[in-house]
């Protein structure tokens, strides 16, 4: 059956009973929607008063949201030009856009060329398959079926993304291809969340940890006198008894888990999860699960894709020679390796 992971990270903030060089000290407080991004969003920080961080929870939930309905492929919303309008317009005419999409595809866009096009948000028409059998997969079984490659490859002469045209001038998108398909799942959740924060920090909040799912960004540190959040990589085997692999100190990064737990379903015993390599049109098969860490969840979002697909050395090479960007590796024996500086991160 499928197994949505709700949080890959585990937020492992305690509370502090201790002052901070005699200021008065700040309570903590958390705060847990579910409806956002097909995932759970949790809010911890330390403020001066409930009244404070009600207020930027509240803020913080809001600009989710918006972001959460740009950028849903499934849904409309009355008012929005979304994803899902761009795509039903596919071939027929440009769509007037808010900002935000505009700059989700530019960033996207750039991605695509850093990762080699591991990341490529026109896969839509190729997802869309593997979505369908998914989903008839998980509902019965016994029958679930794997999509035949005529199909896919067909799917896939539909996926240049040089055929998204975005026009800053005019605010508008348009897709050349009628059958092409946008599908902003790969990097749209860690985007969000890093505009979320930045307008969070803009706005007065100085202290606090947002896991959007998998996506963890740290605001500062962790407050009363404590220089860093402490942040566990949750153990891809859910049948062990070891529920965290590690535990990193953050202040302002972001850390990002996927792996092959997230969403899958079963065919003839064997697992097939959603993150698809765009070369083989299949799931990628290194790993069992992949962690960036860097400032941006943004560009960690999209990093994760090339560092879950390319094999191991291949991945070491590109994230060792990335500024700012640090991994950690689970192979599908459970053996750990990292990057080159990802091990001065985790708590002593």
């Amino acid at each position: 059956m499928l197994k949505k992971l709700t949080a890959i990270i585990l937020l492992l903030a305690f509370a502090v009973n201790v002052t901070a060089c005699g200021a008065p000290e700040k309570k903590r407080y958390e705060a847990e929607f579910l409806e956002l991004f097909d995932t759970v969003t949790q809010i911890v920080a330390y403020t001066d008063s409930k009244e404070e961080f009600t207020k930027q929870s509240q803020m913080i939930y809001d600009t989710l949201k918006e972001y959460h309905q740009l950028y849903d492929i499934y849904n409309d919303y009355p008012g929005i030009n979304n994803i899902k309008t761009i795509n039903d317009n596919a071939g027929i005419k440009p769509v007037k856009v808010d900002k935000k999409i505009i700059d989700l595809l530019l960033f996207a866009k750039k991605w695509h060329k850093d990762t080699d096009g591991k990341l490529n948000v026109a896969l839509g028409a190729v997802l869309k398959i593997w979505h369908k059998h998914r989903e008839e997969g998980i509902e019965d079984e016994a029958d679930a079926t794997l999509p035949g490659m005529e199909e896919l490859k067909e799917a896939n002469k539909h996926t240049d993304i040089n055929k998204v045209i975005v026009d800053e001038a005019n605010s508008t998108v348009f897709l050349e291809d009628p059958r092409m398909s946008l599908d902003v799942g790969g990097v749209g959740k860690g985007y969000a969340t890093e505009q979320v924060c930045l307008n969070a920090e803009k706005n007065g909040f100085t202290s606090g940890l947002i896991s959007v799912g998998g996506n963890v960004r740290a605001i500062g540190g962790k407050g009363n006198g404590e220089e860093f959040w402490n942040v566990g990589v949750q153990n891809p085997d859910k049948e062990s008894d070891k529920k965290t692999l590690n535990i990193v100190n953050l202040n302002e990064m972001s850390l990002v888990s996927s792996g092959v737990y997230e969403r899958f379903y079963t065919v003839a015993g064997k697992r097939y999860h959603h993150i698809i390599d765009p070369d083989s049109l299949f799931p990628a098969d290194n790993f069992l699960q992949v962690t960036i860490l860097c400032k941006d969840s943004g560009v960690a979002d999209a990093m994760a894709k090339a560092a879950f697909i390319l094999p191991f050395d291949k991945a070491l090479e590109y994230i060792n020679a990335a500024p700012g960007a640090e991994a950690m590796w689970v192979l599908k024996d459970g053996s750990i390796k990292y990057s080159d500086g990802f091990q001065k991160y985790l708590k002593k």
